[in-house]
């Protein structure tokens, strides 16, 4: 009892100061933080370097741990903080060298950047010195934390550049390998850019692939694994809107939900900035932040909203490096032989024996591995260019007055590319992807390809210009879920990405378009629609196999709950989860009879792999639509056969997952809300109570606006109306605090389970601090 007293009292010691009065050095005026009953932030200073300096106090006393894992994500350091256990990932993170290239950024930045960055450092340390004692996960692992530094903000972009693209090349590799192992036809047939459920901005359509002749060059003799493929869960977000001629409140409505891993706490910290003008406030923001950068991430201003998406348009090339000499440490360029250069990296400083890797740099990036013929390859990767970070740019679109200001913003940010939507109070709609992007020649980048010669290459960044924009369309809607969003020469120049299937993209814009004007609450019932159409066909495909099996009793008894199936991802759904396993079974057991003769890219795993392409539903269809006898997968006897293997394996699962019974079998038993705290992994019990949220089942799944998996989905929500803030919606999962006797510790969270709507601005202030300058 003692013990656990004296624990509680330690844990006590690292709570946020909420109230009373701080003296700080480094104020030019005092700035108010006010907190709502669920601890959302309203700051209110007199110039911008306050603002960030308040805000940097506060982020630093409610979520420092996570913002260390933030910038030791990115620079590959986690292992000198939890040990050998992280040192592969740092292996795989280091090899970018962040932590230098952050360096370059700081030495570029704008005076006014810079300004606002260096206030919020000393607010961060000032915020973590204040603690009465460390963050509580420290005291868990044995450890200490280090003071922040202007490169660790600079860090926390880069490791979102690691979270929402690939930091490997693996899509052009495996695309690669395809094409040695499949052929041309085949390859493009299982790896189209996008499908019939594509619903672009610009209506385009893409070519359908035909269907190929024949089956793999060299089919393989050994029958299907056991192991399976899955669908994977990407990063990414919905975000679309109306425009004023649509809108019941005549501005602009933007609806956002970022789709992310999800953890205790949240990645985002919710807070609203006000700048004290002469003359009232000069700013008013709200929205998110990122604990680790001193701006508002997506929100509103009065003027304009704006949300992001993940765009996936193509930021990165695997370069070929053609060997100059029998060494291999020389590689021909356009300018002639060069030597790689070797730096090593230093890991893991508490690891005993120590560890190093050496990188080898190119003048395209760094080598990343090798390819089947002994070549190394390099990574050339827009992430590693001085433009990748553009902390002033994130500060004028704070100020924003209109979408075309926003718009033109964008092209200059410094983030992740995403897809910016954006809409202001005078009721203008817009579309674009943000920050620059590659200017190939040569190349489509589709594949790794040799830059020796100098035929293929990036000649530096598209122009503003070139980025497509599309302004305030007809239809006065736009939507936008991480899908191919145009087509035609604007798709040439953001390139094939790693779009996402377009059933979710369509689903929202078939719902905007379902009534001639809509409301905040309108776009909200958007985000949580959790109807399962893109599951419609194989549903029909499902029933119909039972039916011809209906003398099995094993498969009869299953009938029923096909024909009741609701059609939506609702968690007591029997039939919605058989449907799924179903149609998952099928497209995995296709595409891994295709691709057993691929070389594998992935580290060998107990886990399912991910599928090779988020595409496969339309290729897997035609094939059994269609079904070719030149093309049955090697391994089955015939179409039948591979449709009655997937059927043999939905009842197993059946039996292993749910002992048989079918009434267990339902989808929340397989999509519950799984967040857990980092520190589940150290002390599983004791996190699993005192720190997680409760483990309840979800609606929705992957395929439909309510994205939603275990430990995956919307990371936040909101709808807004510019100018209209106060009728807008916001929520998100485990809450602002990220310490367990926090009084609003996972507070809210349960309005995000449940799919409630609450308001997007801060409420009436519960705690009040004042920061003051010193005399």
């Amino acid at each position: 009892m003692t013990a656990c007293l004296g624990a509680v009292g330690l844990l006590r010691l690292s709570l946020p100061q909420l109230e009373g009065t701080v003296t700080a050095a480094g104020l030019s005026a005092p700035v108010t933080v006010a907190r709502d009953v669920k601890g959302a932030a309203t700051l209110t200073g007199r110039t911008r370097a306050d603002l960030a300096w308040g805000l940097g106090y506060i982020h630093a006393q409610e979520r420092f741990f996570q913002m260390d894992l933030l910038r030791r994500s990115a620079a590959g350091e986690l292992s000198d903080l939890v040990g050998r256990a992280a040192l592969e990932r740092d292996r795989t993170a280091r090899l970018h060298r962040f932590r230098h290239r952050a360096a370059g950024v700081i030495a570029a930045m704008s005076s006014e950047a810079r300004e606002v960055l260096d206030a919020y450092v000393k607010g961060v340390n000032r915020g973590l010195s204040d603690l009465r004692a460390a963050p509580f996960e420290y005291f868990a692992l044995f450890a200490k934390p280090t003071p922040w530094a202007p490169e660790d903000t600079i860090l926390t972009v880069f490791a979102m550049y690691l979270t929402l693209q690939e930091s490997d090349g693996l899509t052009e590799r495996r695309r690669a390998g395809a094409l040695e192992a499949l052929g041309q036809p085949l390859t493009d047939f299982l790896f189209p850019e996008g499908t019939a459920w594509d619903a672009a901005l610009d209506g385009s359509i893409l070519p359908t692939p035909k269907t190929p002749a024949a089956g793999v060059k060299h089919a393989s003799n050994s029958g299907p694994s056991a192991q399976g493929w899955v669908e994977p869960t990407l990063p990414g977000s919905n975000a679309f809107g109306v425009g004023g001629a649509a809108s019941a409140r005549g501005a602009a409505i933007i609806a956002n939900d970022m789709h992310m891993g999800l953890r205790v706490p949240n990645t985002w910290f919710r807070a609203r900035l006000v700048l004290q003008g002469e003359e009232g406030p000069a700013l008013d923001i709200a929205g998110v932040t990122l604990p680790g950068a001193p701006n508002i991430v997506a929100g509103s201003n009065g003027r304009v909203a704006w949300g992001f998406t993940n765009s996936y348009v193509d930021t990165s090339d695997v370069v070929i490096l053609e060997q100059a000499d029998e060494k291999g440490g020389r590689y021909l360029t356009p300018d002639g032989p060069k030597e790689l250069a070797r730096v090593e990296e230093p890991l893991c400083d508490a690891c005993k024996p120590n560890e190093s890797l050496v990188v080898e740099e190119s003048v395209w990036g760094p080598v990343i591995g090798k390819d089947q013929k002994g070549r190394k390859l390099a990574y050339r990767w827009i992430a590693h260019d001085p433009a990748a970070v553009n902390l002033q740019s994130a500060l004028e679109l704070e100020r924003a007055k209109s979408t075309r200001d926003a718009l033109g913003i964008a092209h200059r940010m410094g983030i992740p590319h995403q897809n910016m939507v954006a809409g202001d109070v005078e009721g203008n709609l817009g579309w674009t992807v943000t920050s620059p992007l590659p200017r190939r020649f040569g190349h489509d980048g589709r594949t790794p390809a040799s830059w020796a010669d100098g035929q293929k290459g990036w000649n530096g960044h598209l122009a503003a210009d070139e980025v497509p924009i599309i302004y305030n369309p007809a239809g006065q809607r736009i939507w936008t879920a991480n899908a191919r969003v145009v087509g035609g020469d604007a798709l040439g120049k953001l390139g094939g990405g790693l779009y996402a299937h377009g059933a979710r993209e369509r689903q929202i814009r078939d719902a905007l378009f379902s009534r001639p004007r809509l409301s905040e609450t309108d776009l909200f019932a958007i985000q949580l629609d959790d109807r399962g159409l893109v599951l419609q066909r194989w549903r029909e495909l499902l029933l119909q196999t039972l039916q011809n099996h209906a003398r099995e009793p094993e498969y009869a008894r299953l009938i029923p709950a096909i024909e009741n199936w609701m059609g939506r991802a609702a968690p007591e759904s029997i039939g919605y989860r058989l449907v799924r396993d179903f149609r998952v079974e099928l497209i995995s057991s296709i595409y891994e009879s295709y691709m057993a003769k691929v070389p594998s890219l992935e580290a060998p795993s107990s886990q399912p792999r991910r599928l090779p392409t988020n595409q496969a539903d339309e290729p897997a269809w035609r094939l059994l639509s269609e079904r070719p006898a030149a093309l049955v997968p090697p391994g089955y006897q015939n179409w039948n056969a591979v449709i009655d293997a997937a059927l043999a394996k939905t009842s197993t699962a059946l039996e292993t997952q749910a002992g048989g019974r079918l009434e267990a079998f339902t989808w929340g038993r397989a999509n519950h809300a799984g967040i857990n705290h980092p520190l589940d992994a150290a002390a599983p019990g004791i996190g699993a109570v005192l720190l997680d949220p409760p483990d309840e089942p979800q609606p929705g799944d992957v395929y439909q606006p309510r994205v939603s998996a275990p430990g995956f989905g919307a990371s936040m929500r909101f709808v807004v109306a510019p100018g209209h803030e106060s009728e807008g919606i916001y929520h998100m999962p485990t809450g602002q605090s990220g310490h367990p006797l926090s009084p609003y510790y996972n507070l809210g969270h349960d309005d995000w389970a449940k799919g409630r709507a609450t308001p997007f601005l801060p409420g009436g202030s519960i705690w009040r601090l004042t920061l003051v300058p010193s005399k």
